[in-house]
């Protein structure tokens, strides 16, 4: 009865945060975290202590995945270098560095373990960051480095606080064994990964069962997060591998009613989970203090040390985005010269055409290539990163929901287990407060606009135009697309024309403002027709996606419009 009341207060506190921030313009996981300190502190609040394998075990693994099916593929590949250097390198790098202050800080502490708190409290969460972001017009490009670096630096700690406490326990004796666990772990978990992706992706392309769908819809990331850690592997990784196939499939293969619902359903866990977690950060501030044995090392003590370590990190991550900055302006001048060579290429086989299938295929794939280096380059020097997109994303450090889990689950024989783990708590809750709670003052200082909602909105009426134009291509010969054998009324087939063209025009108006019966009838005949009209289109929005020629944001926006369209047109398949 108790935890059925306290489940019901804790969703209004979500509720009210979430509600709240908007108006305040704060970060709501700030807003949680700060209730969460002052109800852990209210009279007949228990203690609260959640054990560490409860966060990654049961609500980490939706969380990533979440976070994972909703980031493009596209952005993702176009922003590789930069998001793993963000998301292994460094969090590499922090976690020497911050477990060597620490190893000299704390006398009783070996190296290995000094590592394992380095690698707990190394992974920003950008939970915080792409929530202010979003609310203030960040540039797609550093939303998507962002969420990129929090879906894969989790892997990264996790896989190193495992290879460190195994070093510290006797377990690992060679830097090279640590090595070779961490290939092992991100291999497998790659391969884990794809694969249940691929197989419920599958499964659920022949399901058309809305409840079933949406049961191995939220089972997928267990189902990737289960075996690889059962052999040992990353299964935080699996997770956000298996979340970013299915992600990039889910336009090719899923209903548009699966599409729709997986997204209402998953931001709904998300904000549940993620909001969740903050608020336990703070709940849990009273019972870490009140663990802390002040005979070895005070919790005063403790929280000045999480003190020290939040300074080394944030300088570190500044220190890493100079240079990282730099290399993102050359890569977009390395990326001129690879579209050159592929068009000098394309050129060729052009000047010096061949009838043999063999050189017809490699011509085939070099125009694609080509296209798609083209349509990169473009979105690189449209959505350029320069310093003040550097300061953003240097800023934009905050620690989260692992650095919560992953210091919990230090082993109890860990010399200063307890003081360890406020220094994580109080290192998360610094950088919140302080980089969460000032990021909008920032952003607004640098003057860094987002996008461009005219241009965003001339942008899709093109594509818009572009699937059109394909897709009525279909009413060349109407009744072949039905396979009909008599022909179809003129009006439905004008009817289908205007309405391909009804829809692309009132996009480019709001631009401008911006800057059961027996027979058929014709309202079905128009459906069935309009519904064949949309499949081409819809197939026409895939070809653009793989090309890369329009932002992953505008191909979303074409995607929803089309799944709103395809559900309105196809009637609800009955129950049974």
């Amino acid at each position: 009865m108790e935890l059925g009341i306290y489940a019901v207060i804790g969703v209004a506190v979500l509720v009210a945060a979430a509600a709240f921030s908007k108006r305040l313009g704060v970060a709501a996981p700030i807003l949680l975290v700060g209730a969460g300190v002052a109800l852990s502190y209210s009279p007949g609040m228990p203690s609260i202590d959640l054990p560490g394998e409860v966060v990654l075990d049961a609500l980490l693994p939706p969380i990533l995945y979440a976070a994972a099916i909703s980031v493009p593929i596209v952005d993702f590949r176009r922003n590789l270098g930069t998001i793993t250097s963000l998301s292994v390198v460094l969090v590499v790098v922090t976690a020497f560095s911050v477990g060597f202050l620490l190893y000299n800080l704390l006398p009783d502490l070996n190296f290995a373990a000094a590592v394992a708190l380095g690698a707990i409290i190394s992974p920003p969460d950008a939970v915080a960051a792409t929530s202010v972001g979003r609310r203030l017009g960040l540039p797609p490009r550093i939303l998507t480095v962002l969420e990129g670096e929090g879906l894969v630096n989790d892997a990264t700690a996790l896989v190193l606080l495992r290879s460190a406490l195994a070093v510290a326990a006797g377990g690992i004796l060679s830097p090279w064994a640590g090595v070779l666990d961490f290939i092992y772990a991100v291999t497998l978990a790659i391969a884990i990964g794809l694969a249940a992706g691929f197989v419920t992706v599958f499964i659920r392309s022949k399901l058309h069962d809305p409840v079933l769908d949406t049961a191995i819809s939220l089972a997928v990331p267990f189902l990737a997060f289960v075996p690889a850690e059962g052999i040992h592997a990353s299964g935080v990784l699996a997770v956000v591998v298996a979340g970013l196939y299915t992600g990039h499939a889910g336009p090719a293969q899923f209903t548009a009613q699966s599409r729709i619902s997986d997204r209402i359903n998953w931001r709904t866990v998300q904000f549940l989970l993620e909001n969740g977690v903050f608020l336990l950060i703070g709940l849990e501030i009273r019972t870490l203090i009140s663990n802390v044995t002040p005979g070895t090392l005070s919790a005063g003590n403790a929280v000045l040390i999480g003190l020290v370590a939040t300074v080394a990190l944030i300088v570190l991550r500044f220190l890493w985005m100079g240079p990282l900055v730099f290399a993102i302006q050359r890569r977009a001048q390395r990326a001129e010269k690879q579209a050159l060579k592929s068009w000098l290429l394309l050129g060729y086989f052009r000047a010096h055409p061949s009838p043999s299938r063999r050189m017809t295929k490699r011509r085939i794939r070099a125009q694609k290539l080509y296209a798609r280096q083209r349509n990169d380059l473009e979105q690189l020097r449209e959505e350029r990163i320069d310093w003040r997109g550097g300061i953003v994303l240097s800023w934009s450090g905050m620690r989260g929901v692992v650095t919560l889990a992953a210091a919990q689950s230090l082993p109890n024989e860990t010399p200063y287990r307890e003081q360890l783990i406020l220094i994580a708590f109080t290192v998360a809750v610094v950088t919140l407060v302080l980089q969460g709670g000032t990021l909008p003052a920032l952003i607004r200082l640098l003057g860094i606009r987002g996008v461009d909602q005219a241009k965003d909105q001339e942008q899709l009426a093109t594509l818009l135009d572009e699937m059109s134009f394909d897709g009525l291509t279909v009413l060349d010969d109407p009744s072949g697309a039905l396979e009909r054998g008599d022909d179809i009324d003129p009006d439905v087939v004008e009817r289908v024309r205007q309405s391909s063209f009804l829809r692309a025009e009132s996009v480019w108006e709001r631009a401008l403002d911006l800057g059961g019966h027996t027979e058929e009838t014709p309202h079905q005949v128009y459906r069935e027709l309009r519904l064949a009209v949309v499949d081409a289109e819809r197939q026409s929005l895939l070809d653009a996606r793989e090309r890369g020629a329009y932002p992953s944001r505008i191909l979303a926006q074409a995607q929803a419009m089309l799944d709103v369209e395809e559900t309105r047109l196809r009637p609800p398949r009955a129950e049974h």
